[in-house]
Parts: C-alpha cells; sequence; structure tokens
C-alpha cells in the first residue's frame, strides 16, 4: 500500500444505518463466567456487564458478516487470508497488516435489547433473568454414553437495536458499498449468528430499515440526502421475511 493510500482520507458524511435485528431461533454468543456454581450452565451467553441483559457484540457481527463476504467473493476454494481480501472488502472492513493500514468505512456497534422486548420479557416476569437453557446431550458415537451439556441461549423472538455508521470518504463509491453491506446482511440471514449454528442456532433477521444522514459541508449534505431513499431501499431489499 502506498503512502498516499495509508494517509487518512478525508471524511464527506457519516450515515447511520439503523434496523430491528429479530432472533428466528435462540442465540449463542459465549461470555465469561467469573463464578460457576454446582449446577450452573456450562456455557452462557454474553451480557453488559452494568444491566446483565443480553447483547451481541459489534466485533461478532462485523467479523461473521466480513467472512461470509469474503468466501462468496473468494476466487479459490479455501478461504484466503484477511490481507488477501478483495479490494472493496478491504475498503468497507478495513485492514491492518504487514501491506499497510487501511481505516474501516463501516463502524458497528454492541448492539442490545429494543425497550419493546425488555418490556414484553418483563411483562413475564423474566426482567430479573432474561436467557434460556437448553439442555443437550454428546453422544459417542461408539460407546453411545451420553455427556449432558447445558447451553444458555438469547430466546427466539428477542429483537435487538441494530446500529452501524458508514463513513462517507468517496461519494461515488457509497451507493456500491452499501449495497455490498446489504449482501453481506443477506448473507448472514441465510447463515447464522454465534455458535452452534449448524445444530439451528443463530438464525437472525433483519427489518425496519432507516438511515440518517450528516455532513458538515452542505453540498455533501444534500448530496447524500439525494441518495438515501435508494441507500434505503437497497437495504431493505436484504431483508429475506
Amino acid at each position: 500500500m502506498s503512502e498516499k493510500e495509508n494517509k487518512i482520507r478525508s471524511l464527506k458524511g457519516k450515515l447511520k444505518i439503523n434496523a430491528i435485528l429479530r432472533l428466528e431461533t435462540g442465540l449463542h454468543i459465549g461470555g465469561a463466567s467469573d463464578f460457576a456454581p454446582i449446577g450452573a450452565v456450562d456455557s452462557p451467553f454474553i451480557r453488559d456487564p452494568y444491566t446483565k441483559h443480553p447483547i451481541i457484540p459489534g466485533s461478532s457481527l462485523k467479523g461473521k458478516i466480513r467472512t461470509l463476504l469474503a468466501r462468496s467473493l473468494s476466487d479459490t476454494p479455501w478461504l484466503n487470508d484477511i490481507e488477501t481480501d478483495k479490494e472493496v472488502i478491504k475498503v468497507l472492513f478495513g485492514t491492518a497488516g504487514k501491506n499497510g493500514t487501511l481505516a474501516s468505512r463501516l463502524q458497528f456497534a454492541d448492539i442490545r435489547l429494543t425497550e419493546e422486548s425488555l418490556t414484553r420479557l418483563s411483562a413475564m416476569d423474566l426482567d430479573t433473568y432474561i436467557g434460556e437453557v437448553k439442555f443437550e446431550n454428546k453422544i459417542d458415537r461408539i460407546s453411545a454414553r451420553a455427556t449432558p451439556r447445558q447451553i444458555e441461549r438469547v430466546p427466539a423472538g428477542a429483537e435487538f437495536a441494530f446500529s452501524v455508521t458508514y463513513n462517507v470518504e468517496v461519494m461515488d463509491e457509497t451507493a456500491e458499498d452499501i449495497r455490498l453491506l446489504a449482501d453481506g446482511l443477506k448473507l448472514l440471514q441465510m447463515d447464522y449468528l454465534g455458535g452452534s449454528g449448524s445444530r439451528g442456532y443463530g438464525r437472525v433477521s433483519f427489518r425496519n430499515f432507516a438511515v440518517e444522514v450528516f455532513s458538515l459541508n452542505e453540498a455533501s449534505r444534500q448530496a447524500l440526502a439525494g441518495m438515501q431513499p435508494e441507500l434505503e431501499n437497497t437495504l431493505k431489499g436484504c431483508c429475506l421475511i
């Protein structure tokens, strides 16, 4: 990467993309447990340390979407090294390595339950505990011996306030970047988030996309405002439900 490419790129404006992420099946993204008494679940999900409510880390969303796009656009039978991702992926998600650093145009946020989901769960007397424990057995195929385990999941039907911010650096590339993001979100809905996806965990869907526009430059703001309906339609087009 040249010295010119390594420089911080100018910021024309920002797009804030909001949506609702709904769990269609139970979700497990593992968290640490400082205290595990007898009878505790073997694998708890990650929680906000302040509220103790489940969260979905932005890093989990970003990593999964990037990997799905990289696998889909790969020219080889195997997943390539992250430094050899397609340029369109590097520009959108960023890269850091021996060939230089490129800042991500996307900024994912940790996402939390919507107020509606919290209200619904509270009405079910789950305000002190939000989750479900799924009991499973690992069966040895030779001996047929069962090893029980308990997996904590965020229950199906829970909804999260999804949010990602996009840095507008090249106006002419904005629509293409958002189209690539929409493709990644569609792939995610056809795949899974978190662990144990091959056993049915982590199916998600998106709905209610909205794009907010902000720029300190009036000309850029007007240009982005003119693109706003098209960008929203592109994102809405990725919804499977």
